[in-house]
């Protein structure tokens, strides 16, 4: 059940509410928005009593059911879009953020002239791996604690958060001493006890889709971070694995809208991993705008023939200036700034 409370009601008010909710069997969630607050009370309604007698509470609006698996995700739970804060920029309002960087953080050199470089030509977030998940153990794995102490150095010279990826629960607090958002990555989109670890950092959660995920899967997986008391979620399709081979992974450009409808979260989009070929990032960038994503995640770097982790999908600097320019008329178009 989702309970909305009416605007401007007292601390002690909104308590009452949640005791009665705990009362009454459920376990209560809260999602404290801009305007009003909204409870999703998560328990079995053939075995408890109904929550509708709180209509009858002056400082309830309403109290509705959820239909979906996914309950605290859920547009019925949360019928206004929600939006992240990550530093001081806002991730799902009216301004359309973009999200660079390199896939793997190298050096200092590499990690700071990269940072100035999509900072000048418009970026608000930087993006860079210090843990780095490979396919293959003789891989780079990145450069751990001392790539993050980097991103932390680049955070202070630039201003702007840092979103980096986390791979292991152990690592949950170090990771969110560093960073601003944690991303969890495809491979570990149903890792349920990293997102419940996460999730308990308080630190916006980017959940990448993961490459064979179901979209119901894939909120689900969302929900054990807003189950767990985070409600700052980003869904991030990074593409899918299909039978093409032309690309590294099918960008899946009609999960923009879907989770636009079926959930109130805001949607980033990552064409690097989701094309694998950097002559058709920007393409893939201009698609995602168009389809109301909320926000890019690029992959740039200085050199990208030289690059240690996937250089064919990185762009160079000045491709990511050009691709800055040649968005900024689209984003306006879809009502964006």
């Amino acid at each position: 059940m989702i309970i909305v409370l009416k605007p401007k009601i007292s601390r002690p008010q909104e308590n009452a509410v949640l005791k009665e909710i705990k009362r009454l069997g459920y376990i209560p969630h809260i999602m404290r928005g801009v305007a009003r607050t909204v409870i999703g009370a998560i328990g079995d309604e053939r075995t408890h009593q109904s929550l509708e007698t709180l209509t009858a509470w002056p400082q309830v609006e309403t109290v509705m059911p959820v239909q979906k698996r996914y309950k605290l995700v859920s547009r019925e739970a949360h019928p206004s879009n929600s939006v992240v804060h990550a530093g001081n920029v806002a991730i799902g309002g009216k301004k359309f953020q973009v999200m660079a960087g390199p896939c793997s953080v190298e050096s200092e050199k590499q990690l700071m002239s990269t940072a100035l470089a999509v900072q000048a030509a418009g970026a608000t977030i930087l993006r860079g791996g210090a843990f780095k998940p490979r396919t293959s153990p003789y891989e780079f794995q990145g450069l751990g604690e001392k790539g993050l102490k980097l991103l932390a150095k680049a955070r202070r010279e630039t201003g702007m958060p840092v979103i980096t990826e986390l791979l292991s629960e152990d690592h949950a607090e170090m990771v969110a001493e560093y960073a601003d958002i944690l991303q969890i990555g495809t491979r570990n989109a149903q890792n349920f006890q990293l997102l419940i670890a996460a999730a308990k950092t308080g630190k916006p959660v980017l959940l990448k889709r993961g490459m064979s995920m179901r979209i119901e899967e894939w909120m689900l997986a969302g929900e054990y971070v807003l189950s767990n008391e985070n409600p700052n979620l980003l869904f991030c399709e990074r593409g899918i694995r299909t039978f093409e081979t032309y690309t590294r992974n099918t960008l899946d450009l009609s999960a923009i809208p879907i989770i636009k409808l079926e959930s109130h979260c805001p949607v980033v989009v990552d064409p690097s991993q989701g094309a694998g070929r950097a002559e058709l990032v920007s393409a893939m960038c201009k698609g995602a705008v168009a389809m109301g994503a909320d926000a890019l995640l690029v992959e740039v770097h200085p050199h990208p023939a030289d690059a240690w982790s996937d250089g064919a999908q990185q762009v160079t600097p000045a491709a990511f200036a050009r691709l800055m320019t040649e968005l900024k008329p689209l984003i306006t178009a879809v009502g964006r700034t």
